[in-house]
């Protein structure tokens, strides 16, 4: 029998039971795809991050859903960044991760940690049949990437009282949903909600990848660089962004909960 350590992390959060949690393995050795997809099922959570350490220092860094593998993942990205850092001793100033979707980085900075991530930026496309009738909400626009839907709906009030029809999102040609609208919140620039039901993640709690694509739409129609988020799920979380260019940068907090050891 084999002893694999786990930890979950709350990420996007000061403290435990808020933002989004996330599964961690630091792998000693090669792990199959089927024992990685198990162990995402059997945590249950929207990711579990697996990681494992190259001789230059560098790490390869894979996330799965409890039912896919998916190409980018944030808050899973902060927690495995925390996890090595916190619960791992890893000495290093700043992490280099080798994932699906390139070279990604995380530092640490006053607030929390600071990831690189890719812009994923939206274009404005006619909505695909069901959309809009899955969420029960008319849009202000409805925009597209290589991942997600982008729906801006009139409203904060309208985003935090969606009740999508699931299974109806589920069969969309797209790994999830992403709606959003300016604030109502002086603290935040413009709320969020992500659905997934089509990559085995009904309701995400806090979305860093759909941060990708919010920070530049959002950047685009506020006339500012720097924004905050607040993904306004059942936990919620906030999301520090700053957009330079191609690259978004990402900022949160992340807690243990919780260690443990996985029989194999």
């Amino acid at each position: 029998m084999r002893r694999q350590p786990i930890l979950q992390v709350d990420a996007f959060a000061d403290r435990a039971f808020i933002g989004n949690p996330a599964a961690v393995c630091v792998l000693e050795e090669p792990a199959e795809d089927a024992l990685m997809q198990q162990i995402a099922m059997e945590m249950n959570l929207s990711e579990t991050a697996f990681l494992r350490r190259h001789d230059d220092g560098h790490w390869d860094l894979r996330w799965f859903t409890p039912t896919v593998e998916v190409d980018l993942c944030g808050h899973a990205t902060l927690a495995s960044a925390h996890a090595l850092w916190h619960e791992h001793g890893v000495q290093a100033a700043e992490l280099q991760f080798q994932t699906r979707s390139g070279t990604l980085r995380a530092r640490q900075v006053t607030n929390g940690i600071e990831l690189d991530f890719p812009a994923v930026n939206v274009k404005p496309e006619s909505p695909p049949p069901g959309l809009l009738e899955a969420l029960g909400a008319p849009a202000r626009s409805v925009s597209r990437n290589r991942m997600d839907w982008l729906v801006e709906l009139e409203s904060a009030s309208a985003v935090r009282s969606l009740a999508p029809d699931m299974h109806r999102l589920s069969t969309l040609p797209a790994r999830g949903v992403i709606v959003t609208a300016a604030s109502d919140d002086p603290r935040f620039d413009f709320i969020s909600r992500f659905f997934g039901p089509g990559s085995g993640v009904p309701e995400d709690p806090v979305t860093g990848s759909a941060h990708c694509a919010l920070a530049p739409f959002w950047s685009a129609r506020l006339g500012r660089s720097s924004l905050t988020g607040y993904q306004a799920s059942a936990r919620g979380g906030v999301v520090g962004t700053v957009v330079k260019g191609d690259r978004v940068l990402l900022q949160g907090g992340a807690v243990t909960v919780m260690r443990g050891e996985l029989l194999l």
